[in-house]
């Protein structure tokens, strides 16, 4: 029995990564398999695998193992067990004077957080009921009187950061103002460089730390530090779309920016042109490896940084994880299969195409197939596979690496973009030649790839002979399974998705679900991504009409009647299934 998604129990257990296990954790662990065992949300059979595999350790770690339980699941068979309330933040919220009642050192030691302040009680969430002496810490840490609720690990150590990095931006603001009123009282002026030097301060430091690893852990791709006349406004992209988290005040944006500039290894003295560098990262904290490209940009207000987060430690997806059908990943399979042939993927930036290279990468990796890939930047590593880093100031460019690489002996080449028509034409030589050959390109749809390669001066019946398949594919925010809203589409709704009769008169009466928003998804209603498909398998027809220069509209017609749905037809399809709403596909897709 599954009981939650992922799972997270090691403040429950009192479990510490990377250290033997401690008797009294081992204590615990026996009594959370004996509650499990009890209340019988495991059969007996699996109850003892599970056992089993803790050895006398960790009871929790086990069940995260298997994928048996996570933290809100154990918090439930607690809550029951010790006769306390259940509770969960994400819904219920936090009062934030409540939470300055106990101080952060006594929350962050026991793994509680308090959540409300009422008629002199203050109500406190925990993670661990058996723990006596840390209740007992919370009862003494405070003159109120205290009530306890059991919740998810998880939402308390989620909440515990926040308090922590709140904390945190607000010690810096202080040590600011003082430095500034202790500036104002010492006479002359200052260069840019002084005024702006705030490598020293070990405030903002820990200022900039905090922000990068809050992306982490939100699973941010991108960091905007935007100057504006009152603040320095911080934004993530989260799941495509970006959203404000933090507004710095203007008077630390210079010393945030110098820091950043430190970290990048940039010139903090030059801002009057755009600079770029990298940053290598290990967010212990938050579980990832981050290799950050840092991007800066002159503007009138001051120098704008972005960072990209690129996660190293992150492995590949595999053609299940993409969220294709059953007959197109059927059907993709069998094409990166073949030993020769090029697939291309098509879309904008940011739709997920280098995810899917990997993930036919990682279909067809084995020791005897030799795979070399030239990319900018390496996204994933992936073991038993050469992979080439661009570097442009040292004359590496895709068309010199992939010259190279077709020297190397190459059964399969993984080229990351194909942006010139030297590169193209070397791609699709490669194809003709006894290599599978994968890139991507940005083209709106699968038929406009075909029609690009000749604008980039590919002979039309090498596009033809040289191209397996084109896959082209968007992004779109999946629905928070939390918080999703169940309603039957009106006539008029389903009139304006534009379907066929057949699949019109199918989703009568369908159910429908729209986005509500909740403290899980950060009110915005979505959690996640799911991808939107288009695939164009080569015929003998379509072979024809490439190499004749047939427009990109007389190729989708043609590949149409062979049976190829469109991406608004596929994202209907996810709609249909609860995956995502109407809007979110109206923002990704043309109809």
């Amino acid at each position: 029995m599954n009981l939650e998604n992922q799972p997270d129990l090691h403040v429950i257990d009192g479990e510490d990564d990377g250290e033997h296990t401690r008797p009294e954790v081992r204590e615990r662990s026996e009594l959370i398999a004996e509650l499990v065992g009890e209340t019988g949300l495991l059969p007996p059979e699996e109850l003892e695998n599970v056992r089993a595999r803790a050895l006398g350790g960790s009871f929790s770690q086990a069940l995260r193992d298997e994928g048996l339980a996570n933290s809100l699941g154990v918090a439930r068979a607690l809550a029951e067990q010790y006769h306390l309330p259940l509770i969960d933040l994400a819904e219920a919220g936090l009062d934030l004077e409540a939470t300055r009642l106990i101080a952060l050192p006594v929350l962050e030691r026991v793994g509680a957080i308090p959540f409300a302040f009422e008629e002199g009680t203050i109500k406190i969430a925990i993670t661990d009921p058996q723990n006596v002496q840390g209740l007992d810490q919370l009862r003494m840490a405070t003159r109120h009187n205290v009530e306890f609720f059991v919740a998810a690990s998880t939402d308390v150590l989620t909440e515990i950061k926040r308090l922590s990095r709140a904390s945190e931006a607000l010690h810096v603001s202080l040590v600011a103002d003082a430095v500034a009123d202790a500036a104002v009282e010492q006479e002359g002026e200052e260069d840019d460089l002084e005024a702006d030097d705030g490598i020293s301060e070990a405030p903002l430091v820990r200022l900039v730390n905090s922000i990068i690893f809050q992306a982490a852990e939100d699973g941010a791709s991108d960091v905007h530090f935007e100057p504006q006349e009152e603040a320095l406004v911080v934004r993530f992209r989260i799941d495509g779309v970006l959203r404000v988290v933090q507004r710095i005040p203007v008077r630390l944006a210079s010393g945030v920016t110098t820091r950043l500039k430190v970290l990048a290894k940039l010139d903090i003295a030059e801002r009057r042109k755009p600079q770029d560098g990298r940053i290598s990262l290990n967010a212990a904290t938050a579980g990832r490896m981050l290799d950050i490209r840092v991007a800066t940009l002159p503007t009138v207000e001051g120098e704008a940084v972005t960072m990209r987060l690129l996660d190293k430690s992150r492995s590949a997806p595999t053609l299940e994880e993409l969220g294709l059908s059953d007959e197109m990943r059927i059907q993709l399979s069998g094409i990166v299969s073949k030993p020769t042939g090029a697939l291309l993927v098509t879309g904008p930036t940011g739709s997920g195409k280098s995810t899917t290279l990997y993930a036919a990468l990682a279909e067809i990796s084995r020791p005897e197939v030799n795979i070399i890939t030239v990319e900018d930047p390496v996204e994933y590593r992936l073991a038993g596979i050469k992979q080439v880093q661009i570097n442009v100031r040292a004359g590496l460019i895709f068309a010199t690496a992939l010259r190279s690489i077709l020297r190397s002996d190459p059964d399969v080449v993984m080229v990351g973009e194909i942006r010139d028509g030297e590169t193209a034409k070397i791609s699709i030589e490669a194809a003709l030649t006894g290599h599978l050959v994968l890139s991507t390109l940005h083209t709106n749809d699968a038929a406009g790839a075909l029609t690009r390669l000749n604008e980039m001066g590919v002979e039309p019946f090498l596009t033809g002979s040289a191209v397996s398949a084109v896959l082209a594919q968007r992004l779109a925010r999946k629905l928070c399974a939390h918080c999703a809203e169940p309603y039957t589409p009106s006539h008029q709704e389903l009139l304006s998705l534009r379907l066929e009769d057949e699949t019109f008169a199918s989703l009568q009466n369908a159910v429908f679900y729209r986005r509500r928003g909740c403290a899980r998804c950060g009110e915005t209603g979505y959690r996640g991504r799911v991808g939107i498909f288009q695939l164009l398998e080569m015929s003998d027809h379509l072979e024809q009409l490439a190499s004749e220069r047939a427009s990109r509209e007389e190729i989708d017609r043609a590949a149409r009647a062979e049976g190829m749905r469109s991406l608004w037809d596929d994202g209907v399809a996810k709609v249909a299934a609860g995956l995502t709403s109407v809007e979110e596909l109206a923002r990704v897709c043309i109809v």
